[in-house]
């Protein structure tokens, strides 16, 4: 269709995945499988990986996040390994290339407020304080000999000549001396837990455990918003504007969000735990109302992003997707081990009957245009996407948390005549769509189906990976 005057091409959905999960063999071979993944991966829709925590561990099979050099990416003799678990620096900058060469981008998983595995021990002046309020000593200051030296051997200097001692940490939970666990505030001249960490027991900040297109934040409760927003400036005036920023403020409480994006002036993303915590109940209910599915969450009052962390049932996964993906709000994220199947001792296949990456191409190609939904069914809802000039064959979604649905929808007078089918492939039967553009659209039993013209075009793509 030829573009009409005074309308602009209509941006492109985006998803972005979780590349890992936390089960991963520790094969040092991750970047090589998801160099190899790439073209498939984008093929079916997903734009962006968000990669795992790429600097060097306290363990050689830890997943990232127990931090010990934030410059070596897998490329000296530290903690055992040259490489991390995911594989060694050169496999990195290839993965990061051939994304690039695709057209993907690489959000980094950052972890600032974290770092372990101590070269040596030293001693300082602590107070003990209370584990269940941070801000109140139980004990006087007394000497304990905590692991808190980084000296890096095996890199040296080189990239960076900061090494790190007691006096560049706040807290700490172990005493050498004794053996002793225990929530040690550091003294010393102008030291204490930081103000702008958020106030659930009190302070977070004794956790010391201390070319891409984004940054993941991990566990951003736990440092300052005043950091935060220096390093986003400093972001900005040093390598531009642009970036897509995000941060784990895991809490279900829609207020503490959005005041924190407030905070950060609106230029930061947080995954939507209010959302994911409701797909988890709405899934374990006996009587659920799923109209109410989007109540006091982000993506209802300010749709930055969203995600699926939580324990969700499994027959309820794909309807969580469908309404992460195919609907107008937000920006979806979709995790590794939901694609792929998780690993370890309690290994799972595959979520959605393995049509989680259909689902995905079906926003690509297209949940595009007006939404009109159907939330008139505490047990079934539905919506319909009704197209662009640029992507003019629209969708229409229905679910059900009971038993099987059927549901008139609106697809628009253009689509009159046209049959349409399930591209998920559980439903069998077909829907013609009448003169007004109004079809009788059907879904199983705790299912969805998502209907397509069989003739639009990219059908023949589907259950590809």
């Amino acid at each position: 269709m030829d573009q009409p005057s005074n309308v602009s091409i209509t941006p492109p959905n985006y998803t972005m995945m979780e590349a890992f999960e936390w089960y991963v063999p520790p094969d040092q071979k991750h970047w090589q499988r998801l160099r190899g993944a790439v073209p498939a991966l984008k093929a079916t829709g997903i734009d962006n990986l968000w990669i795992p925590p790429g600097c060097k561990g306290a363990n050689q099979q830890g997943n990232g996040y127990d931090i010990y050099d934030l410059w070596d990416l897998g490329e000296f003799d530290q903690k055992g390994s040259v490489s991390t678990k995911w594989g060694t620096k050169d496999d990195l900058v290839k993965l990061v290339h051939d994304a690039k060469d695709v057209g993907m981008g690489i959000y980094w998983d950052a972890v600032l407020n974290q770092k372990a595995g101590a070269d040596r021990t030293e001693q300082c002046q602590v107070v003990e304080v209370d584990p269940k309020d941070r801000t109140r000593a139980i004990t006087e200051a007394y000497t304990i000999d905590g692991w808190l030296a980084f000296d890096f051997p095996g890199r040296g200097d080189k990239y960076s000549s900061q090494k790190y001692h007691w006096y560049h940490f706040t807290g700490t939970d172990y005493n050498n001396a004794n053996g002793r666990n225990a929530i040690y505030r550091i003294l010393g001249d102008g030291k204490n837990w930081s103000d702008f960490v958020d106030k659930g027991n009190g302070n977070y900040d004794y956790l010391i455990q201390v070319p891409i297109q984004g940054i993941r934040f991990d566990a951003i409760k736990h440092y300052s918003e005043e950091f935060l927003q220096s390093l986003v400036e400093h972001l900005d005036n040093t390598v531009g504007p642009g970036w897509f920023l995000v941060g784990e403020f895991w809490e279900d409480s829609l207020d503490a969000m959005t005041t924190y994006i407030r905070n950060m002036r609106h230029k930061f993303s947080l995954f939507d735990a209010p959302l994911v915590y409701k797909f988890s109940r709405i899934s374990h209910a006996e009587d659920p109302d799923i109209r109410k599915v989007f109540d006091g969450t982000l993506v209802q009052s300010e749709p930055p992003y969203q995600a699926l962390e939580a324990v969700v049932q499994p027959f309820f996964k794909p309807l969580a997707y469908a309404l992460i993906l195919l609907r107008a709000e937000g920006y979806p994220c979709v995790f590794y081990g939901d694609v792929y199947g998780i690993k370890g001792d309690h290994p799972f296949p595959p979520c959605c009957g393995g049509k989680l990456p259909d689902l995905c191409l079906a926003r690509k190609l297209y949940a595009y245009g007006v939404q009109r939904d159907y939330f008139d069914d505490p047990q079934c809802i539905g919506w319909s996407r009704l197209g662009t000039w640029d992507h003019p064959f629209g969708l229409a979604c229905v679910m059900s948390i009971a038993g099987p649905k059927e549901k008139w929808m609106y697809v628009g007078q253009e689509h009159k005549g046209e049959v349409w089918t399930d591209i998920l492939g559980w439903e069998q039967s077909h829907v013609v769509i009448n003169q007004d553009g109004w079809g009788l659209f059907t879904c199983s039993g705790k299912s969805v189906a998502v209907w397509v013209n069989q003739q639009a075009e990219g059908r023949d793509r589907f259950g590809k990976l």
